[in-house]
């Protein structure tokens, strides 16, 4: 029988491999996408069932391609996890119109991409779950988030949107805002006096996302927020 599908898209040290694993551990098939696939070809190794994919999000041809290979792989996906982001600082009057375009291209424009390529699927099936790893900034632009609030805001409003749309066909779509620094060894190289309570560790945000895509439908949840209790808010 074959196992159900879940595409990671975004996967790196942090949350991304945490996902994978999380839902490897489940006995999915589990396909790690990323634009660069050095990290990602060494975890498909570790886990039971699992390819990595090249895929730059950025490009309508690139997403197309690589989930048609993974459908001819691993199957039709079950499950799609958007992790893919780029943090691009820098106030209103220090950024570029490239920064701009380049952070809503890659937290908005392919969260829709990702998410156009498995919708059909997902409807003939009556099921999926689609769940956008997001940001505070979605919510609020601070002075120097002027690429990157916005882009995340897109991906929000886009979300609730397919989640309003797809919900009548069986498919959950979901947003988890992380409010926090995530733990992994660039940030703790940056900051190594930080304490433990700062951090949001991956793994425990990987058991809230397994969670949000098991949810029934009497129940599902939209927006969810994941924080360590040191993050002051």
């Amino acid at each position: 029988m074959a196992l159900p599908v879940c595409v990671v898209v975004g996967v790196g040290p942090g949350n991304g491999a945490a996902f994978a694993r999380r839902f490897a551990k489940a006995n999915y098939a589990v396909a790690l996408l990323s634009r660069q696939s050095d990290y990602t070809l060494k975890l498909a190794t570790e886990l039971p069932v699992a390819k990595a994919f090249s895929c730059d999000v950025t490009h309508a041809d690139s997403v197309a391609s690589a989930f048609e290979e993974i459908r001819e792989k691993l199957g039709d996906p079950e499950v799609l996890i958007y992790n893919a982001g780029a943090g691009l600082w820098g106030h209103v009057e220090e950024i570029t119109p490239a920064d701009f375009e380049t952070s809503w291209r890659i937290n908005a424009l392919g969260a829709l991409l990702c998410a156009q390529a498995v919708i059909p699927a997902m409807k003939r099936n009556g099921k999926g779950a689609i769940t956008f790893i997001g940001a505070t900034a979605s919510r609020r632009g601070g002075a120097n988030f002027a690429a990157f609030a916005p882009a995340k805001a897109a991906q929000r409003s886009l979300a609730e949107s397919m989640a309003r749309r797809l919900g009548p066909f069986g498919i959950h779509v979901s947003l988890l805002v992380i409010d926090g620094v995530v733990d992994i060894p660039g940030t703790r190289e940056a900051s190594p006096k930080t304490p433990e309570s700062f951090y949001v560790k991956p793994a425990e945000v990987a058991r809230t996302v397994f969670h949000l895509t098991r949810q029934a439908p009497s129940a599902w949840s939209f927006e969810v927020e994941v924080r360590p209790f040191g993050e002051k808010w």
